[in-house]
């Protein structure tokens, strides 16, 4: 029997929620409540559209000109944002990855990042979906193999759905206090302001407001967290249901983005992007930034783990 495109389907199912994960990119593929879309799906017999829904490893966001030194070494990885000259998240988004554990609600996918040209480390990903009464929780765990401490960082690529119509008709409450500043051109970090101190119109959602025509594609930090440490983003629509996205301490920034392709390109803004990251963008650059970039550095043998929940409002 021939495997459809987005790899080995994983059917989740508690309550009333159901989720399908894709062995592809361990890729969440659709997610629905009471039969209500919580984020973009895609169908299983099409490669998955860019990220949508992918666990990005060894890297989220971007390195800059596929560019950066670590342990005294320069390294240069491929240029998989072309049209910008950036090594957009990591390696493992087109991974097949293989179940090591699965049940009714659950779902534990395991691949390796094998040492290559530009990131000499082999680093073996195990990542579980579970679903549950409270939605659907995705936790990975990287571990490095080799004999040599190596860079790390993760995060997921959902796009959330509110509801009916587009990210123009949706609410966003987004608890953060900072935003890192980019440039126009090629998104390249320049460095954190205020959220409300160049454009709150456009950065500023720590109250909760319609998104409307605003155009976003950063990450924002400095993230308000609640009793349990968690931090949260909630959207939703004109009848006050939605989706929220919630992360532990691990992930110390997030990346918004509202979908911009084009009117009248797919996936114009049907969707929000929300990915906590464990790290900032360009974040194997740290040393040239005056900020706390998060980059987790692996020793041989060492774990790191990140674990993030999707909620219907």
């Amino acid at each position: 029997m021939r495997t459809v495109l987005s790899g080995t389907q994983h059917a989740l199912r508690a309550g009333d929620y159901e989720a399908v994960i894709a062995s592809v990119g361990a890729s969440l593929r659709s997610l629905t409540f009471a039969g209500r879309d919580l984020v973009v799906p895609f169908d299983a017999d099409e490669v998955r559209p860019s990220y949508r829904g992918a666990t990005l490893a060894p890297w989220p966001n971007r390195i800059v000109d596929g560019l950066y030194a670590f342990g005294g070494t320069e390294r240069q990885v491929a240029l998989t944002e072309p049209a910008r000259h950036h090594a957009l998240h990591g390696l493992a988004a087109w991974l097949d990855y293989e179940a090591v554990d699965k049940g009714p609600s659950h779902v534990t996918l395991e691949a390796a990042v094998e040492p290559q040209t530009g990131y000499p480390w082999r680093v073996v990903i195990r990542t579980t979906f579970s679903l549950d009464a409270e939605g659907l929780t995705q936790t990975v765990t990287a571990t490095n193999e080799s004999p040599d401490a190596a860079p790390w960082g993760t995060g997921p690529h959902p796009y959330l759905v509110a509801g009916a119509g587009h990210v123009d008709d949706w609410t966003l409450e987004l608890p953060a206090d900072e935003v890192l500043a980019v440039t126009p051109d090629r998104l390249s970090p320049i460095g954190l302001r205020p959220v409300d101190a160049d454009d709150p119109e456009r950065f500023d959602f720590r109250a909760a407001r319609a998104i409307r025509a605003v155009e976003i594609d950063h990450a924002y930090t400095a993230l308000q967290r609640d009793e349990a440490g968690l931090a949260r983003v909630r959207v939703t629509g004109a009848a006050g249901s939605g989706v929220e996205m919630t992360w532990d301490a691990a992930c110390p920034w997030v990346q918004i983005h509202t979908s911009d392709k084009g009117v009248g390109k797919p996936g114009h803004r049907t969707g929000l992007a929300v990915e906590p990251m464990t790290c900032a963008p360009d974040a194997f650059n740290a040393d040239r930034y005056d900020y706390d970039a998060g980059l987790i550095v692996l020793e041989p043998e060492a774990s790191a783990s990140a674990s993030w929940r999707i909620s219907a409002v």
